[in-house]
Order: C-alpha cells, then structure tokens, then sequence
C-alpha cells in the first residue's frame, strides 16, 4: 500500500489520484459527545475529511502538566468512524481566534519576542508539547497501526478492513506551523519544526498554510514542504501566486474563508450564501482541493475566545472576539444546516465520487422555556477571598502573565499618599478593561482608549482596580503581549508604588465544591459579584441562554463554563449544549463584573 502522499500536480491515495474535500471544525469547539453528529454533518454536506487545530494552551496549562492531550486522539477516532480522513495542525501556533493564537501564556509571558523563532529555550518546550501531542497523531497515520481508516463509505478506501491492525489511519497530513509569513521569516526555525515532527515519527504529507502574498509566501513555506494559501475569494489570483512560488505540487486552499468572525461591540459579519458557494466553484474549478474554514466553528467556552489588534498592521485597538464562533459556518453554532450548507452541498456533489448521505438527526432541542432567579449572591471580594490566590505586595503591578493567570481578573489596590489636592488618576499600560473603586464606591472604568479616571482622586485615598483580561491577542505582531496593567498607576505624573494584587483564575470554578463554600451575603441589589441559583428542566436539550438585564460576566450551567456574555452585542444569548444539561434542577452561576438590573435567566 502507497498510502497517502503528495503528487506531482495532485495527492494521490495508493498511487490514485483525490481531491480532498475538506471543512474545519475544531473538536475543543464543540461537546464531545456532539462530535458524532457534526461530523455526520461533514459528511452530509459532501465532504471526505476533517480539520482540526490542537491548542498547545489549553492542553498544557502549565510547563509539563499536560491536560486532557488525549481529547484529540479520541476526536480522531470519531473522524475515523464517520468515515472521514483528518488534517491535523498541532500548532505551535494556531491563531484561530483563540486566546493567545494557542500559544501558553507562561510561554509568552517568559519569552517574549523569542516565540516562533529558532531561540533554544522556547524550542525546547516546542519539543515537549510535539513528544506529547504527536502520541495522539502518529498512532492514527492514514497506515498506521490498530486504529484503523475512514470505512468503506470514504470515497478511496472502498473495500478495506477498517479495523485491520494494518489498516489506514484517519491522518493524511500534518501542519509545519500556521501562517508563520503573516508573522515570521526564520527558516531555521520553520526546519527545525519540520525535523522535529519527522523524528517524532510523523510519515504523512507536511505542509505550511499562508495567504496568497509574496512576503507571506517566502517567509512561510519551506523547501520540500507543500504550501498552501489562505483566502476567502478570486482563487485563481490566489493560485497564481502560489504557482509563482510552487511550480508544482497539488493546489489546495487549507483556509477558505466562506463566513468570518465577530467582536464584541461590532456588527455581526454575514456573508451571503450564493456569493460563498461562487468563490467556492472557483476553487474546485482551478483543479483544487481545498478546506472550508469553519464548516462549523462551535463555541468559545470557558473565556478561550481571543481577539485581534484593528489597523492595516494589526497593531491598532483591542478587537475582543465574541463566545461564539458561529463563523457564519454552512454548520451552524447548534449544528444546524443553513442555506449556506445546501448551496455547498450542490457545489461539493459535483466533484465528489459518490452523492452525500443525507444529514443526521438534528440534536434535541430544550422541550419548553425555563427561567429561574438567581437570588444567591456574594460580592466580588468574597468571591476572591474563597477562590483567587493570595494577596501580595508588589513595588509595581505585576501583569497576569507574573501572577500566572490565563482567564480572569486582577484586583490591584493603591493607596494614594496624602493629604494632597485632587489630581487626574491614570493606568498606563492598561489591558484590558479596568472597573476602579475610590474609598469603596464605584469610579469609573478604564480602558486603553480612556486611561484617566473622569473625576480627579485627592489623597488619603483607598483605590482598587479590577482588571479583565478581555482575551490574548491571536494574529499579528502583537500576540503575546502581556495583560493586566503593564507600565504603572499614576496620580498626576507620579507612580504610586506598593501595590497590592490578588487574581482570580476562571478554572477556579473548575471544583463546584470550592463554589458552593463562597458564603452568601443577601441581597444583591444589582451589584458585581457571584449569583447562584437552580433552573428546573423537564426534557434536557440544546438552549439558548438570554440574560435581561446582565452586563459582563461569565456563566457556569452544571459546572459548565459557556463562555462571556456582554451587553454591547452583537451576541444576545449564549449557546447551551444539550449534554450539559439534566432533568430536573439545573445549577447555575453567574460571575457578574459590572452590576445588573435583573436577576432572571431564561432557557430557550
């Protein structure tokens, strides 16, 4: 058996030439026990294989303490059973819209400006994530050993024993690094990835993906390495300028973009299901293969939703990136088909060998309303008290990467010397969003746009900052940056030193028994803090979550984090998977950081 490589002007599946039909849908997105259904969906829209990023974050929280690596392993058996083959892109980096483009932010906040490049210390934790990482994919190689291949539905493995010892493995191809010319020009660094994966016993087809530019070409695809472009229209332009590049070697666009992303505070992003599908004809028309990205993006659950840096140069505003990642997909955010699913589908079946299946039934759906009051109620104080780390002082603030804080919130306490007149109060360095308090009562909330508190502080005076890290920048030269307040606080023009800090990790609420300790205060009356309560359900399935009257915060369903909501939109309600939810009494948290008009929820 040839297995699977990479031809002279196509890819090729024992000595056969395919056209790979592709859509991305990133199992850390999505419920596990919903990946079964939508990569049913892949497969009913037409499609021959899966893509999935790996985020090194949120698999290695912290240096050699590995969480749940083996998710995608089993994400890729499931592609496997639903007779899908898989790309796989392991990062390091994976942009993605995700909190710090994937890369751990002890890792950035350590080496700064040396990530991504050929410096020995960050390749030698490089080396420790791919050593684990790698366990999940090279047992699973398109013929590897005992985990078997897309079944005999796949349009090239008709006949083969699935589960044979021998049999192909769902994993065709594997990522170098992700869009490293949109960043980066180290080729020593980009060998060094691909020696490393060789070593590690990676026997597929390597790749790089980046947009169709001559810089990003040049600084991100390696000799011997297939390279692939980025684009969401006028292909042939795009392929062009690969050729330009690549004489030779199969065409594929790894990242079609047919829908895009939002970010809190903008109009939500449609793009029109007719125009898509033309720009996706395009691609298969120049003889390609190409990557739907998303097919269906899912949820950024649990604060892991990055953000991006406005301007020409990504170098602008903050650009926070809203809980879903709906993307416009032809998949829905609930797995639903959409007209843009249909439109692909016609498209797809022309080039496909066999017509597609017909889709899957559609999950479950919540029986009928449910609201509930959240009447339990602890201030914010109480709240770090119980569940944020230890309180220290520190000559100037220290950033959340110095305190060891992913997702969540700092709160900085100074105190202004004096007596001294009233003079403007200011945060330099500010990321991303502070709420201030003066002697207790509320002041004000910062930002990096608006850094001085609007009325002026006299001294003796008590001051505490509540900082959010609104998400990791994820694309561009300013990923990695470090979050929290990262220059000083000052009164007028003069630093105030000794400031106290104390941070609250979400994975904190991780252990419900620490929750239910945080002792109740009363009566909320709108204030910032943790709300509890329990919602009734009587038939469990997927839900929207509305939230009158809320601001900013996060919300936990049976321990569940289903990500941010904020009232500025365009997101108004919350995805709620089915699986997280049971008859009967629903636990519910809310960890509210502004103060809300309202304490009811709403299952819809």
């Amino acid at each position: 058996m040839d297995g699977f490589r990479v031809g002279e002007d196509a890819f090729e599946v024992d000595g056969r030439p395919v056209r790979l039909l592709s859509g991305a849908l990133h199992y850390f997105r999505v419920h596990e026990a919903q990946w079964g259904h939508r990569l049913a969906m892949l497969r009913a829209m037409g499609l021959n294989c899966v893509e999935t990023y790996v985020p090194w974050n949120l698999h290695e929280p912290r240096p050699g303490a590995f969480h749940d690596v083996s998710a995608l392993g089993r994400f890729l058996d499931a592609a496997r059973d639903a007779g899908l083959w898989a790309i796989v892109r392991p990062g390091p980096y994976i942009c993605a819209e995700w909190e710090n483009g994937g890369l751990p932010h002890w890792l950035t906040g350590a080496l700064g400006r040396r990530v991504r490049t050929r410096d020995g210390e960050y390749l030698g934790h490089v080396e420790r994530w791919f050593r684990r990482v790698l366990r999940e994919v090279v047992p699973r190689q398109y013929g590897g050993l005992a985990t078997g291949g897309p079944d005999a539905r796949g349009p090239d493995t008709r006949g083969r024993d699935a589960s044979a010892p021998d049999g192909p493995g769902p994993v065709i191809m594997v990522q170098v690094e992700n869009e490293y010319g949109s960043y980066g020009s180290d080729k020593l660094y980009l060998r060094h990835l691909t020696d490393l994966l060789r070593a590690e016993g990676v026997r597929v087809p390597l790749f790089t993906s980046d947009g169709p530019e001559d810089h990003m070409l040049t600084g991100g695809s390696i000799p011997g390495v297939l390279a692939t472009a980025n684009f969401g229209s006028e292909a042939r332009a795009g392929f062009g300028t690969l050729r330009a590049h690549r004489p030779e070697g199969p065409l594929m666009c790894m990242e079609f973009w047919c829908g895009w992303f939002d970010h809190w505070g903008a109009e939500h992003v449609v793009r029109d299901a007719d125009d898509a599908a033309a720009a996706l004809r395009e691609i298969l028309e120049c003889g390609a293969s190409v990557n739907l990205y998303m097919a269906h993006g899912g949820t950024n659950f649990a604060g892991w939703a990055g953000a991006n840096r406005g301007g020409a140069l990504h170098d602008g505003p903050l650009q926070p990136d809203i809980t879903s990642y709906d993307y416009d997909a032809p998949i829905d955010e609930a797995g639903r088909a959409t007209a843009k699913f249909w439109r692909f589908r016609e498209v797809l079946a022309e080039y496909a060998s066999e017509p597609p299946p017909e889709p899957p039934a559609p999950p479950p759906v919540l029986a009928a309303p449910a609201s509930a009051a959240l009447t339990d109620w602890s201030p914010l104080d109480t709240v770090l008290e119980h569940l944020g780390t230890p309180e220290a002082e520190y000559a100037v603030p220290p950033t959340f990467e110095e305190l060891d804080v992913d997702r969540g919130l700092v709160r900085y306490t100074v105190t202004v010397p004096g007596p001294r007149e009233p003079y403007p109060l200011s945060v330099r360095g500010l990321r991303d969003l502070a709420v201030v308090y003066v002697d207790g009562e509320r002041a004000g909330v910062l930002t990096e746009d608006e850094p001085v508190l609007a009325a002026p502080v006299a001294g003796h005076a008590r001051v505490e900052l509540w900082v959010e890290s609104l998400g990791r920048v994820n694309y561009g030269p300013r990923t990695g940056e470090p979050k929290g307040i990262t220059g000083g606080i000052l009164h007028e023009r003069q630093y105030v030193h000794g400031v106290r800090a104390r941070a609250l990790r979400l994975d904190a609420f991780d252990a419900a028994s620490a929750v239910r300790e945080v002792p109740a205060s009363g009566t909320a009356r709108g204030r910032p803090g943790l709300y509890r309560g329990t919602v009734e359900i009587t038939a469990p399935g997927d839900a929207a979550l509305e939230l009158p009257g809320w601001t900013r915060g996060f919300v936990w369903l049976n321990g569940f984090n289903l990500g941010r909501y904020w009232s500025i939109g365009p997101q108004r309600t919350l995805y709620v998977p089915g699986p997280v939810l049971r008859e009967g009494g629903n636990e519910v948290w809310i960890l509210e950081l502004e103060g809300t008009a309202g304490t009811e929820i709403t299952l819809s």
